[in-house]
């Protein structure tokens, strides 16, 4: 059926470009080690824990770096933790954090990973942490490092602002990527043409949920997979301090001058580090 004259046909709607993301596990992905480990001295100093328990996690810390992040571990680690924390006041925690970043996180973060936040951002795709830890340990340590977007555990707080020594959300293993769909599916991002970054085998379910997994300082069963599967995979070997990198960074006017040329490339160097010791070019979709 014609139009009737003088009626302008209305064009379709232009659809819009869907989002890309880049979903980074934390521990031994972005730091080399758990933030909420790292955090033992500072607990302890405020009369949180006591010494005994800064040994506990350092045995912890060490199990997991010889035989990874097993369910088992992580179910057990769960509990304890959980005991350790009721009635923490959670507020306490938060500023805590806040004050002791420089001191106890920022010398593990990896060079390699501020890498890629930047060739991220330059990229236009949003960035996210990912992480088994508490909210109240990865939100400031994501504005630290200019992460806009958290996914991590909530833990249930009374209603004096205290931990009650359950979870409202636990990020771990298959609801990283339930939370990862949810994310995406409320804020337009395509999670085919979207990245993701582990170390640990428990995170498989997040990286099966996009289009670009990486795999970060594996463990040996993760190592085995990305090997099968021809994914990438990058060794991080350089933990540095925020406030160095800043002063080895070029003027401004200099990184805009060469945002240019080097914004459609700069992703893909990145993630081609090594193809589980062999290179291998970087999947297409990162421009």
């Amino acid at each position: 059926m014609a139009e009737p004259e003088g009626v302008a046909t209305i064009p379709p709607p232009e659809r819009r470009p869907a989002r890309q993301a880049a979903f980074f596990d934390l521990d031994k992905t972005v730091v080399a080690k758990s933030p909420t480990l790292a955090l033992g001295r500072p607990l302890y100093k405020d009369g949180l824990i006591s010494p005994a328990v800064v040994l506990k996690g350092a045995y912890g810390q060490l199990i997991l770096r010889l035989f990874g992040a097993s369910a088992g571990r992580m179910e057990r680690a769960r509990v304890l933790l959980l005991e350790l924390t009721r009635g923490w006041d959670a507020e306490r925690v938060q500023r805590l954090v806040r004050e002791t970043i420089q001191e106890t996180i920022e010398p593990l973060i990896y060079a390699e990973a501020l890498e890629l936040f930047d060739h991220h951002k330059r990229a236009g795709h949003d960035l996210y942490l990912v992480s088994s830890s508490g909210i109240e340990v990865v939100k400031p340590l994501a504005e630290y490092l200019g992460v806009d977007h958290v996914v991590a555990t909530r833990p249930g707080i009374d209603a004096n602002g205290r931990y009650d020594g359950t979870l409202d959300f636990y990020c771990y293993g298959e609801d990283k990527a339930v939370a990862i769909r949810a994310e995406a599916a409320a804020r337009g991002i395509d999670l085919e043409a979207s990245y993701a970054y582990s170390d640990s085998i428990t995170d498989l379910p997040m990286l099966e949920a996009v289009g670009h997994p990486v795999v970060v300082n594996p463990d040996r069963p993760l190592r085995r997979i990305g090997r099968q599967r021809g994914w990438n995979c990058s060794d991080f070997v350089r933990p540095v301090a925020m406030r160095s990198r800043l002063l080895m960074l070029p003027p401004a006017g200099e990184m805009m001058a060469g945002a240019g040329a080097v914004g459609a490339v700069a992703v893909a160097g990145w993630l081609a580090y090594q193809r589980c010791r062999q290179r291998r070019p970087m999947p297409e979709g990162v421009r």
